[in-house]
């Protein structure tokens, strides 16, 4: 499967994103999908994951509350709703998925896609 985050961009504290992650192929609906994040200098770190058919999530604690996945397979796509962004959110965002038999969800992933690129501004 191949991947495509987009939708980032330069937004005020406060704001909005939603950013979408597309997939290539038919089988979309067969792969758990999460979203991580790496500032400059930092380490990736992980922000949500979603199962196959979106019915569990799961978030890191740094974003509980602010950020919400979720997923249409007939799409093809999984969104991330970040709202009441600060500036400390400002990182690369990168949507990643794995291959599934079942519905739970997973925290590790085989498949990567490009980054975009989130700004919060002051």
């Amino acid at each position: 499967v191949q991947l495509q985050a987009c939708g980032g961009g330069l937004v005020q504290a406060g704001g909005s994103l939603r950013l979408s992650c597309a997939a290539s192929g038919r089988t979309f609906g067969y792969y758990g999908v999460g979203w991580f994040r790496q500032a400059p200098g930092r380490e990736r770190e992980f922000i949500a994951t979603i199962s196959r058919g979106g019915t569990v999530t799961r978030y890191a604690d740094f974003v509980k509350g602010r950020v919400t996945i979720s997923r249409d397979n007939a799409k093809n796509t999984v969104y991330l709703q970040m709202n009441k962004l600060k500036p400390e959110d400002t990182a690369v965002y990168y949507c990643a998925a794995r291959s599934l038999i079942s519905g739970a969800i997973t925290y590790e992933f085989d498949y990567w896609g490009h980054g975009t690129q989130v700004t919060v501004s002051s």
